[in-house]
């Protein structure tokens, strides 16, 4: 259900909007996988069905947590968000590290509220330093063909 509505809304948005292309040639997902701190976001995407979406038209913003953040997870937590049975969780966790456009850190402000792709909100902070749902933000506005990356140091969880 949530995957469905996921795709649903990512594809509105890809038929609804012009692409973010600035010359990049690079996906959200190239660009990921580029970097090569993003290993176990990109097989969480590729485990939930998503890549796809990543890869489409957009624009999105990724709020990117590092391999280092899902480390930081319980002990078994990524192992067990990637069993078939629990796609749906991992899909809303994923989900909810996505927002609709690309949002350059310079369209933050403090006490923002941004609705992420999940249905959740997300709360922006820019008083020292610009944070995430208390997550911070470690390098911001990396641009991709198709959207931007803000990477983070702590998955952010929705309310399930």
């Amino acid at each position: 259900m949530i995957r469905r509505t996921f795709l649903g809304t990512a594809a509105a948005l890809m038929l609804s909007t012009t692409a973010f292309a600035g010359g990049h040639s690079m996906d959200i997902v190239d660009t990921a996988v580029g970097a090569g701190t993003f290993n176990t976001l990109v097989a969480a995407v590729q485990a939930a069905g998503l890549e796809e979406t990543l890869r489409g038209e957009g624009p999105f913003t990724v709020f990117a947590p590092t391999d280092e953040a899902f480390a930081a997870l319980p002990e078994g937590t990524v192992e067990t968000l990637l069993m078939e049975e629990n796609l749906d969780q991992l899909v809303a966790i994923l989900a909810y590290h996505v927002v609709p456009g690309a949002v350059m850190s310079g369209d933050l402000s403090d006490g923002m509220m941004a609705t992420t792709v999940q249905g959740g909100e997300i709360e922006i902070g820019t008083m020292g330093g610009v944070t995430v749902n208390g997550a911070n933000v470690v390098t911001a506005d990396i641009e991709a063909s198709n959207g931007v990356i803000h990477v983070i140091d702590a998955v952010i969880l929705p309310s399930m």
